[in-house]
């Protein structure tokens, strides 16, 4: 494999929109270089399950694609091995939503975070939906105590992707994202990613909108304060 490949952090997508969230996931195919990829599916953020498989591969109805083959983790007995062959074998890998607090502490658990960032240094194409985007990111925040906001706190995530990031959590102007940012140092920058957008982080560190504009926080002076929005390039 030829290194570090960019990383794709998408919000995900409602039905009405599945032409535009289809035209971000077959960008993050025509990156791996095959014109019908394999792709490897990490659930560990929904327990493996069944249920969120099917709405996975609805996602990629109407996408050229050999096969996806579920790399199974979170169960006591999951064979970790087949799972990294899986993963080996693929083109892409996707991490699939959930709970991104339970689906990286999984991960860890089972010892294959390491895994996960070897496979990307390799040269794997890495993409996220939703809890998945986070998980590839660098942290994100959590309450101990739900009932305390000052309980609030960041743990790391796989940090495949240096940013912080949330996804279509819009109609709350990102409010969790903006709690994430706030425990952060000053300049640190938080992106807000829409319902049908997403981020394309390349292995420099370089930020690239995908899809629509995409929310941007800063923390200044003590304050989180909202900045201008980060827009697709111009082709």
């Amino acid at each position: 494999m030829s290194g570090p490949k960019p990383v794709f952090l998408l919000a995900g997508g409602r039905p009405p929109a599945r032409k535009e969230q289809n035209s971000l996931i077959q960008a993050v195919f025509s990156e791996s270089g095959k014109a019908t990829p394999v792709v490897g599916y990490v659930g560990t953020a929904n327990g493996d399950d069944t249920r969120f498989r099917g709405f996975m591969e609805r996602e990629f109805k109407g996408l050229k694609i050999l096969r996806v083959d579920h790399a199974i983790i979170s169960p006591p007995k999951a064979d970790l091995n087949k799972a990294k062959e899986i993963l080996r074998n693929a083109d892409v890998i996707f991490m699939g939503g959930g709970d991104p607090e339970e689906g990286v502490r999984v991960l860890c658990k089972k010892k294959m975070d390491d895994f996960m960032r070897e496979m990307y240094r390799e040269g794997k194409v890495f993409y996220g939906i939703s809890a998945g985007s986070i998980m590839l990111a660098k942290k994100w925040v959590c309450w101990p105590d739900p009932d305390n906001d000052d309980s609030a706190e960041l743990y790391d995530c796989l940090d495949i992707a240096p940013v912080i990031c949330d996804t279509h959590d819009e109609a709350a102007a990102f409010e969790e994202l903006q709690a994430a940012i706030k425990l952060e140092k000053p300049g640190v920058t938080g992106y807000g990613l829409a319902s049908n957008t997403g981020i394309k982080v390349y292995p420099d560190g370089k930020v690239e909108a995908i899809g629509g504009p995409v929310w941007q926080f800063v923390k200044k002076s003590g304050k989180v304060v909202r900045k201008e929005d980060l827009l697709p390039a111009v082709s």
